[in-house]
């Protein structure tokens, strides 16, 4: 019945979709309540530039989901609701300001190849790497991407203990610690080769000296040369169509325009369900699953005032990280990169290397606009023609090196507010800098373009909430808030101090990303 269910899950980004949809299946009642006009958190697909052009606004590469246990399960559901990918046999590159540039495929023989053209024993290193995080990728994955406080995880431990001994399984921990200047440097002789896996850190939340920076981009390679860089046929929007059907195919209720001020409790203190901005109730008889960012949660949702103390002290220690900028163009022909295979890359980066991606970070952290960002080129439209008119093209460009409050310009030549509140001057102003950088690289690259749109940590915040400053990652991703700390040092997987109240999403382990593990993890746990 309507304003009533098993589950009440909170927030429509793709951990509360899984969420909700694996528990519809399981026969479960799942009402799922989203504050904005449109599902989706960070998956939002819009015609913003000119008519013709499909534009994803904010996450676009889908191959965390592709390669999660979630899509493992629901494949063949969210396929017959009409959910399919594009991908390109080339993933990712990389493309120096000098023109040299280095490629990754999907087929290990080529990869060592052209990595051993950069330089002498650049090939054999890769393979030698991916070798050995193959054996070790089930220990890893079932880390990243199960619930860690289990039975299960336990023993999973314990095997490895078993195979590894107890200095070779500490061993396995120390190597994952390395950050991925230690790793590329130690690892690969050639700049070009250690540039074209140094910008993945950034898709994880971290920086190229950050610890275990160097193990996540092990697992990004990985994943890459497995599985592409994938984009959803269409648009995303076809993702949230296809949950959509699957959620209400299995009776489950999906509202939008609902926004949650409160978490209502029984007698005994548990958690029994929502109430609406504007007084309606919404009942949950089994648990409420939030999946917001922790001041959502715990300052609006909850009494503040009514915290245990540890946890009101960990709410106040919370750090997000950097913020993040997505700028999109409308072109009336594809891009005409230095070489013809870059047009082919599903998503390239443009930096100076190693070097200029700490460098960025670095600024990016103190406050600065970066003089030499790290831009990541998106081509959705090389992979699924259908989201620009014929003979045009899109590109989608994230910069994951962007202040969330802004102190002054490492350049020194943009003027930035007292405030360092971002305006639309300011974002037009470093989305121009941004345009020069395109322009040195892409022939002719201003005749082509018909239309640009930018979007500035603020503003991708006030589209989200849960983007706090910005920052998509929901928060920094350092060792020391995630894995077993994550949220919170005191976190026990998803559970929060009020019985029945389950926290998921980007904030909670396994972390941000598509691969909607937080949501699938919960929803494997409960009944």
């Amino acid at each position: 019945m309507a304003g009533e269910a098993d589950y009440v899950v909170v927030g429509s980004g793709i951990n509360g979709l899984v969420a909700a949809s694996l528990l519809a299946r399981r026969g479960r009642k799942v009402i799922l309540l989203e504050r904005n006009d449109r599902l989706g958190g960070c998956i939002r697909t819009e015609a913003i530039t000119e008519p013709g052009f499909v534009h994803d606004v904010m996450a676009t590469t889908f191959v965390l989901f592709t390669t999660s246990p979630a899509y493992a399960l629901l494949k063949d559901d969210l396929a017959a609701r009409g959910l399919s990918f594009a991908d390109s046999f080339y993933p990712t590159g990389v493309l120096l300001p000098d023109g040299r540039h280095a490629i990754l495929s999907r087929e290990r023989s080529e990869n060592r190849s052209r990595l051993e053209a950069l330089a002498a024993g650049d090939g054999a290193a890769f393979g030698a790497d991916m070798d050995a995080f193959a054996g070790n990728a089930g220990f890893v994955f079932a880390l990243l991407g199960g619930a860690l406080w289990t039975r299960a995880t336990l023993k999973t431990v314990g095997r490895e203990i078993l195979r590894r001994g107890p200095r070779g399984l500490a061993a396995f921990f120390g190597e994952s610690m390395v950050n991925a200047r230690a790793h590329l440097e130690t690892t690969y002789a050639s700049e070009e080769a250690r540039a074209l896996f140094a910008p993945w850190v950034l898709h994880a939340g971290l920086g190229p000296e950050a610890a275990f920076s160097g193990e996540m981009v092990r697992v990004i390679g990985f994943a890459l040369e497995a599985a592409g860089a994938p984009v959803v046929k269409g648009g995303a929007e076809a993702i949230l169509t296809a949950f959509r059907r699957l959620i209400e195919d299995h009776g489950g209720e999906i509202r939008t325009n609902a926004d949650v001020e409160a978490v209502t409790r029984d007698t005994k203190g548990a958690a029994n369900g929502v109430r609406l901005a504007g007084g309606e109730a919404i009942r949950a008889r089994v648990g409420v699953i939030c999946s917001l960012a922790p001041d959502q949660l715990y300052r609006r949702l909850l009494p503040e005032a009514e915290l245990p103390a540890d946890l009101a002290r960990s709410l106040k220690r919370y750090r997000h990280g950097k913020g993040n900028m997505q700028v999109h163009y409308a072109l009336s022909r594809p891009p005409r990169w230095p070489s013809e295979e870059l047009g082919q890359v599903a998503l390239l980066h443009l930096t100076p290397g190693l070097d200029g991606v700490s460098r960025a970070v670095n600024e990016a952290e103190r406050g600065l606009l970066p003089a030499e960002p790290t831009i990541c080129v998106g081509q959705p439209a090389m992979l699924d023609p259908s989201r620009a008119p014929d003979g045009a093209s899109i590109l989608w460009l994230q910069l994951p090196e962007t202040p969330r409050r802004v102190k002054g310009d490492a350049a020194g030549t943009i003027p930035v507010p007292a405030d360092g509140r971002w305006t639309p001057a300011l974002r037009e102003a470093y989305a121009d800098r941004i345009e020069a950088i395109l322009a040195s690289h892409i022939e002719d690259f201003r005749d082509s373009v018909l239309k640009r749109v930018s979007y500035a940590p603020a503003d991708l915040e006030a589209m989200n909430v849960n983007l706090v400053g910005g920052d998509p990652y929901g928060g920094s991703c350092g060792i020391d808030q995630f894995f077993l700390w994550r949220p919170f040092k005191t976190s026990v997987n998803h559970r929060t101090h009020v019985p029945k109240l389950y926290h998921i999403g980007a904030s909670t382990h396994p972390g941000p990303g598509l691969g909607a593990g937080s949501g699938f993890a919960l929803a494997q746990t409960l009944r």
